[in-house]
């Protein structure tokens, strides 16, 4: 049986860590939806568009993963999807709590909708695009931590 699962996030911009989470749960599951969230409550550096649009480029070497835009509840989301499980990259104990909160909100919106936590490979475990971005606003070099899509996408934005 092939599984859709939901890998969300801002993905402000997609880093090799959240590549890294992408690329092991396609070989894991049927069918990957990365799901690039609007989140009003913050404010991205690139839009809804050009954030899919980047995902969509750094996935491109992989057949069953396809990058969405969506705003509302994630619950909801997998719903309209029919996904069986939510994917979610822990970088260490900072995020455990947090991430096992969100999980258990979830299955209470969506009952039966699982959580599958996956650490990132040890190289990106401290790699955030918030780190990227701070990196780069200070012109630091980021080619190591992000899909040449994404370099060019940055240097656009100066």
């Amino acid at each position: 049986m092939s599984y859709t699962v939901i890998y969300a996030g801002t993905f402000d911009p997609i880093t090799n860590g959240h590549l890294d989470i992408i690329e092991r749960a396609a070989k894991l599951f049927g069918n990957v939806i990365v799901a690039v969230a609007k989140n009003p409550s913050k404010q991205p550096l690139f839009s809804l568009e050009e954030r899919t649009l980047l995902v969509k480029q750094s996935c491109v070497h992989l057949s069953n993963v396809q990058a969405v835009g969506f705003s509302g509840l994630l619950a909801d989301f997998a719903v309209q999807h029919q996904a069986k499980a939510l994917i979610r990259g822990i970088r260490g104990s900072d995020d455990i709590e947090y991430e096992i909160q969100l999980a258990q909100l979830n299955e209470q919106l969506e009952e039966g909708l699982e959580t599958i936590f996956l650490p990132p490979a040890v190289q990106w475990r401290y790699l955030s695009s918030t780190m990227v971005r701070e990196i780069y606003r200070h012109q630091g070099d980021v080619t190591q931590f992000v899909p040449p899509f994404v370099l060019n996408a940055l240097k656009e934005k100066e």
